[in-house]
């Protein structure tokens, strides 16, 4: 009899075996995937005492397992938010998951990230709650670009409401005898502002130097070859994009003069172009023509000096136009 029972044992064997085999194969993939995800993913009991932690929570806390197991959850969770914790394990205790919560938590370095917390309870083999697992993201890099893009935002609206408050000031400084005319004035201005905007870029607009400014509102104005009938001379100073803008409306302003009546409307005059920077910090810019007809001082402002002055009075700004026999002498003041 006792031979017939050992087969009886045997298959018994062989039906269980594989079955055990099988949930070791599972147990042990699901550790290796716990273990090897970059999320944090721990767990604790119904205390809040931390029961087990993954390679992702000593990498992003900063605690290894053994100094973290066996210690309150409390020891990430800043003293400002403890009480999140005693809200988390109450709504656990209920069955309650929570699901893509935005929180901060502490580093072992005593620095803070934010976390995106998605907690569960943890049922035993009678369906009874015993605690929780956690999963925790580090958004903090993700917080920082949002928040980075809704400052380029208002940055960006800020900036256009700007431009198009400089726009309608030179439409309503310009003027000129026929439509065409007028159209190529402001055409010139506008296009000044464009050029110093595309200085801005490379700067990811912190604001344009004096003398890139210069160079490119002066350069349709000199033919290859006679670049030395510009003479500039200044520090290295960089303008935030208001005055910047307001220089490159100017310089374009002061050129396009000189080519039709100053300076660079014949073939030997010159201008000497300085700038630097006053104790108070104000820029000091200085344009100086030689050499070209000979100068009348106007008997009132053209449109020219009032754009000039619209344009740097408003900054809190100072011009000053010399019109001198040899050529004229401008000199302007602007907060930097």
């Amino acid at each position: 009899m006792a031979i017939k029972g050992e087969p009886g044992l045997q298959r018994e064997a062989l039906v269980s075996e594989p079955a055990l085999d099988r949930a070791e194969r599972l147990a042990n993939l699901l550790a290796s995937i716990v273990e090897s995800s970059d999320d944090v993913i721990v767990s604790k009991n119904l205390d809040g005492i931390i029961t087990s932690w993954n390679k992702g929570a000593e990498r992003i806390f900063g605690y290894s397992a053994a100094e973290a197991i066996g210690q309150p959850i409390t020891l990430v969770i800043p003293e400002d938010r403890q009480s999140e914790e005693r809200e988390i394990l109450t709504r656990i205790r209920r069955g309650e998951r929570l699901d893509h919560f935005e929180t901060v938590r502490r580093r072992r370095d005593g620095s803070s990230i934010v976390v995106s917390l998605t907690v569960s309870p943890v049922k035993d083999a009678h369906g009874n709650i015993i605690g929780a697992s956690k999963i925790a993201r580090d958004i903090t890099e993700h917080k920082r670009a949002q928040e980075q893009i809704r400052i380029l935002a208002r940055e960006a609206e800020h900036r256009s409401k700007n431009i198009l408050a400089n726009v309608q000031a030179i439409i309503n400084l310009s003027q000129s005898d026929t439509s065409e005319r007028l159209k190529e004035v402001i055409s010139g201005r506008i296009q000044a502002m464009a050029n110093v905007h595309s200085l801005f870029v490379e700067t990811r607009w912190i604001g344009a130097e004096v003398s890139a400014i210069a160079k490119q509102e002066l350069a349709p104005y000199l033919p290859e070859g006679q670049d030395k009938r510009i003479v500039m001379e200044g520090l290295q100073i960089v303008l935030e994009p208001t005055a910047a803008q307001a220089i490159a409306v100017v310089l374009h302003e002061l050129a396009t003069n000189a080519a039709k009546y100053g300076a660079l409307s014949n073939a030997k005059g010159w201008i000497g172009l300085d700038w630097s920077r006053a104790e108070d910090g104000q820029l000091m810019l200085r344009w100086t023509e030689l050499g070209g007809p000979r100068v009348n001082a106007p008997e009132r402002k053209g449109f020219g000096s009032r754009l000039i002055e619209g344009t740097i009075t408003p900054l809190g700004g100072k011009v000053h136009f010399d019109w001198r026999a040899e050529g004229l002498v401008c000199e302007i003041a602007v907060p930097t």
